[in-house]
């Protein structure tokens, strides 16, 4: 990372989204740090990690569309996916789908799998970009802003998000989600 700087900051994203296990968060809030230290830019950084996300997360769109139902038919009876399950997943994402999207690079997994769910699900790219971009962008400028301001101190994220993070964060989606399902009630009314 500190070798390869913005194409690392790039790769490092694009494949840790497609699915790899790169730790994202901690990444990003490295790359804040060096932003400390001066090593390298603060827009520069939020440019290569936007555009690592952004490319991850379109492929791993283009994944669920063109391997989506017919991949999930054949392979997902073998490990218990049965088409019950993919209907109720289907449904589930039309409704909440675009929140799980937005929110979704703050909880690790479901960044991982809301894009392949969009493509599955058949959420047009421009719906899907809006949304998925849209957090990315954020996510991105969250942890490296978190990791500049930390400045030596940036392994607390680390330490957080590993013990107290994803809870922490999950609520910070449900209240999101519930937050959207009473905003949608409210426009239904009028």
């Amino acid at each position: 990372m500190e070798h390869y700087e913005y194409a690392g900051i790039f790769l490092a994203l694009a494949l840790g989204l497609i699915g790899l296990p790169v730790p994202d968060e901690v990444l990003l809030t490295f790359s804040g740090y060096l932003v400390f230290k001066g090593d390298i830019h603060f827009s520069l950084a939020l440019l290569s990690a936007f555009l690592g996300a952004m490319s991850g997360i379109s492929f791993s769109y283009l994944l669920g569309c063109k391997l989506g139902l017919p991949f999930l038919e054949k392979f997902g009876p073998k490990v218990g996916i049965t088409e019950e399950k993919i209907t109720k997943t289907q449904s589930y994402f039309q409704r909440y789908g675009s929140v799980m999207i937005l929110f979704g690079y703050f909880v690790p997994g479901i960044r991982h799998v809301s894009a392949y769910l969009a493509g599955f699900s058949a959420m047009g790219f421009k719906k899907f970009a809006v949304y998925a971009y849209s957090g990315g962008i954020i996510w991105s400028f969250t942890f490296i802003l978190v990791g500049k301001m930390l400045g030596p101190d940036w392994r607390i994220v680390e330490q957080y998000f590993h013990h107290l993070g994803k809870y922490v964060l999950l609520a910070v989606v449900a209240v999101g989600l519930l937050a959207w399902t009473f905003y949608k009630a409210l426009l239904k009314r009028t």
